[in-house]
Parts: C-alpha cells; sequence; structure tokens
C-alpha cells in the first residue's frame, strides 16, 4: 500500500465503506458513511498490512483519511 487512495480502496473492500479518493482530505466528521468503529477496524486492517503496529493515539487524532494514511506511513 502505498497511497491514500490505496487506504480509501482498503476501507471500502473491508469496511464497507463507499468512500472516493477525493473523500481523502474532508474531516471524517463529514463523511456520512464513518464512525469511530470503523476508525477501530482501519488501524487493524493498516497493522495487517503494514506489517506492524500503529499507535492509535496518533489515528484518534487524525481529522481525514489522508491524515490517517500520513500517520501511519511515517510512525
Amino acid at each position: 500500500m502505498h497511497t491514500v487512495v490505496e487506504l480509501i480502496s482498503l476501507a471500502n473492500e473491508h469496511l464497507g465503506t463507499d468512500l472516493a479518493p477525493e473523500d481523502a482530505g474532508r474531516d471524517l466528521a463529514e463523511l456520512a458513511c464513518w464512525d469511530s468503529v470503523h476508525l477501530l477496524r482501519l488501524v487493524a486492517l493498516l497493522e495487517r498490512e503494514l506489517g506492524r503496529p500503529i499507535a492509535v493515539a496518533e489515528m484518534l487524532q487524525a481529522r481525514s483519511l489522508g491524515e490517517i494514511w500520513t500517520a501511519a506511513v511515517t510512525a
């Protein structure tokens, strides 16, 4: 996984969301299909995909899918 678009595809495939690439910069609160359970499940998916632990505290501070992606790849 190398881009935020791949992160969105992962979420759509495994979380049942209907996100588009243009949603990457939108505030998570603006995404009708998003909730805190999705975030926790996405963290687990990212850990599996990246092969390492992800700091949940950093993910909780993220305000968009783009910020989630940045936090995941720079941790």
